[in-house]
């Protein structure tokens, strides 16, 4: 398993822009480890917009059970979580 540190990018993930530069990076680590831990360790806050361009734009490359089952998150606050949680289920819901 290798660790994808988001706390590299900053404390506060807010942009869309961000969200993709990020999501970029990401890419090829899925494409190569069977597994990734994603860390939030550090990271304040994570809007919806950064969420949704970083990881639930990854559901249009792959079905949920395969990014769940491929990744794991560790460091999220309930702040940075509740962003995350619902960029995911969002996109999950207009890709079903």
């Amino acid at each position: 398993m290798v660790t994808f540190s988001f706390r590299e990018y900053g404390e506060n993930l807010g942009t869309r822009r961000l969200g993709k530069r990020v999501r970029e990076q990401l890419i090829p680590l899925l494409e190569q480890d069977e597994r990734v831990e994603l860390d939030f360790t550090g990271v304040n806050v994570v809007s919806n917009s950064f969420a949704d361009e970083c990881i639930a734009k990854l559901l249009l490359t792959m079905p949920l059970s395969e990014l769940k089952s491929r990744t794991t998150f560790r460091g999220l606050n309930p702040i940075a979580s509740e962003g995350v949680l619902t960029a995911l289920q969002r996109r999950h819901f207009t890709i079903v």
